[in-house]
């Protein structure tokens, strides 16, 4: 209970400075200024076989998840706040609930807007975190040096946390792509001993730190009716090991049907030597109920 508490509390320590700039000094600032959305999605899918004679699994499956932004562009300066949140279970015939999705994701970026003198480049500090809410087992193969017994936890609850902070310039192409290009630091967190050597961590090492440069491309448009694609690839390569950069790829496709249903597709793409020399891959499927809580 009290890595968890204080797991909450890092991340919490990231944002509060972000938090504190968000907050215009002045009296009078009005809700109109920013625009902001916090939507909540629920999905569940359910198949059970009695004397069915071709045969099927047993299986239910229900996940959940919330997506939010708020942004605001006043005077040099524009913020944009972005979170991210999923967790998911399964369950098939015999087996117990296994973990399906599970996600946190907060970032926040400023840019100074300047006069325009930079023309379409724009200084820029971001800063980015994730983790996950529960503890993550492989049930396939061992996963550390020495043999442990299956199913073995290969995560937790800031065992992994990712932390980027990146400071340098964006170029916006039009208002569906940016780069953004300049100096970045990593810090790889894992709160659990026991887990560190799969994340090249010594046992007696809580935090891994890294120097180095980050590019970051953004993309974001409705590519049909109702259908929006957000797709995002980070860079990142550390002094010490310029000839193997980290790599994450993600893509979220959403698609509604109508202002309560919303079909998702989301698949992404991982690399980090430090983990595995192998690429990462994850696929999520989901249709289910969405519902807005803010709409601004």
């Amino acid at each position: 209970m009290k890595r968890r508490f204080l797991s909450f509390l890092i991340i919490a320590a990231l944002f509060v400075p972000s938090a504190t700039f968000a907050q215009d000094t002045s009296e009078n600032v009005e809700a109109s200024d920013w625009t902001s959305s916090l939507t909540g999605k629920l999905a569940g899918s359910q198949a059970s076989f009695q004397n069915w004679a071709e045969g099927g699994v047993n299986t239910l499956a229900i996940s959940s998840g919330m997506d939010g932004r708020w942004e605001k562009a006043k005077g040099p300066w524009s913020q944009r706040y972005d979170l991210r949140l999923a967790f998911g279970l399964v369950k098939q015939d015999t087996l117990d609930f296994r973990k399906a999705d599970d996600a946190i994701r907060l970032s926040a970026t400023f840019k100074h807007l300047g006069d325009g003198s930079l023309g379409n480049f724009s200084p820029t500090v971001a800063f980015n975190a994730r983790s996950q809410f529960a503890s993550g087992y492989n049930y396939e193969e061992n996963q550390f040096a020495e043999a442990r017994p299956l199913p073995q936890k290969v995560s937790d609850l800031m065992s992994p946390g990712v932390f980027t902070q990146a400071a340098g310039m964006t170029y916006r192409h039009n208002k569906f792509l940016s780069q953004r290009f300049g100096l970045g630091g990593k810090q790889t967190i894992v709160m659990i001993e026991r887990l560190r050597e799969l994340y090249n961590l010594e046992i007696d090492q809580t935090v891994r730190l890294e120097i180095g440069l980050e590019a970051f491309t953004e993309y974001e448009k409705e590519i049909a009716t109702n259908v929006q694609w957000k797709s995002s690839l980070g860079l990142f390569a550390a002094f010490n090991q310029p000839e193997s950069p980290d790599l994450l790829w993600e893509n979220l496709v959403t698609m509604k049907v109508n202002s309560w249903l919303q079909f998702n597709v989301e698949w992404a793409v991982l690399r980090d030597d430090d983990v595995s020399k192998k690429f990462q891959f994850k696929e999520v499927f989901t249709v289910g109920v969405i519902y807005s809580f803010l709409e601004t």
